[in-house]
């Protein structure tokens, strides 16, 4: 059965000029909640930008309105990371704010009245209320770092190991004191259910927006934009829980052109007969080509790979619904709309997998 599509938030309507960097994930009551960046007056990644939601609880077949969950007046706030902790409920969102007349290349310069500061937001209720953003900025960032991006994707929480419970949200910044080039991956995580948050060591540089996933043995693999210049996705190690990494590797499978992608756990054994892990983006030098890719090896290779949209297409997330059904939510058409595909582990390989219990 081919993939089902539903375009989700599109340019032009509900008050905003242009929506992008989408998020989603599906709640402990089985919800999807799509997020993404509501740019008010522009497509550019400055000025007054808020964090924008809708839900669907059909599976993502029908969604609803529009609604605003954090809105700084003519400022940004943007870069939606959400992760649920699996023992409350809870929904964290990380999210990172600028004031609105400043962007990037001021922020990079040292130029900017008030530094890229990072907040956070959560949700008791499924997604149905949330509280304020507070500043987190204390303990999520160094002083001296000028840009910062959390995700933007999801964060995920691990499951195996002596960090078991821990939530883990992918971020990048730029240093600007060790020379080289200034951009790096690096991840905060909370130990206590969400109430504090630190940052870990920073990745080797040249890298940037970033995924995670946990290995079946626990490590985490941090998946990075790269600027190294070979068109390929960064990848790194921590079997720490995100405290240090290992040396940065380019992957010789995930070309990449210089974009964000989503990287997430399908299965595990051994509920599973397989593990599987899914990887999206779009798979090209330009950004076009949005393909889903599967490994068997925990990462090792990628020996499935489908295009889903040959056209224009850039950012994604991946979420895996109640029903073992893929969704991806990925920027298309030249940012003009943010679209839900839902597909399922047969289409993506032909019918050469299928989605089996062990013991079944």
């Amino acid at each position: 059965m081919l993939p089902e599509e539903t375009d989700i938030f599109v340019s032009g309507q509900d008050g905003y000029h242009t929506y992008r960097i989408p998020a989603i994930l599906v709640s402990l009551r089985g919800d999807l909640l799509a997020f993404c960046e509501g740019r008010k007056h522009g497509p550019g990644d400055s000025g007054d930008i808020d964090i924008v939601m809708k839900r669907s609880t059909d599976g993502g077949k029908t969604w609803s309105k529009i609604r605003v969950i954090a809105d700084h007046g003519p400022h940004t706030i943007g870069n939606p990371c959400p992760v649920i902790d699996r023992a409350t409920g809870t929904i964290w969102m990380p999210l990172t704010r600028n004031r609105g007349d400043e962007w990037e290349g001021q922020i990079m310069e040292g130029t900017a009245k008030e530094p890229r500061t990072v907040w956070l937001m959560k949700s008791t209720d499924h997604g149905d209320t949330w509280t304020k953003p507070v500043d987190i900025s204390e303990t999520a960032r160094k002083p001296h770092w000028r840009w910062y991006a959390t995700g933007p994707g999801v964060g995920i929480q691990l499951q195996r190991g002596p960090h078991e419970g821990h939530l883990l949200i992918p971020c990048d910044h730029s240093d600007h004191d060790h020379g080289g080039h200034p951009y790096r991956s690096h991840a905060i995580f909370s130990d206590d259910g969400g109430k504090t948050w630190k940052h870990g060591d920073a990745i080797g540089e040249r890298t940037n927006e970033c995924q995670a996933v946990e290995l079946i043995d626990g490590t985490v693999l941090m998946n990075m934009r790269s600027y190294h210049g070979r068109s390929r996705r960064a990848v790194a190690t921590s079997t720490d829980g995100g405290q240090t990494w290992f040396e940065v590797t380019l992957d010789p499978t995930l070309i990449e052109p210089v974009c964000q992608a989503s990287i997430l756990r399908y299965t595990a054994q051994p509920e599973y007969a397989k593990n599987r892990v899914l990887f999206s983006n779009p798979a090209s030098t330009g950004r076009e080509k949005m393909t889903i890719r599967l490994s068997y090896d925990e990462c090792k290779t990628w020996p499935v790979a489908k295009t889903l949209y040959a056209g224009s297409a850039a950012y994604s997330c991946l979420v895996v619904l109640p029903d073992m059904s893929i969704g991806c939510l990925y920027e298309r058409d030249s940012y003009s709309k943010i679209t839900f595909a839902r597909f399922t582990i047969e289409w993506l390989t032909d019918g050469e997998d299928r989605l089996e219990k062990r013991g079944k």
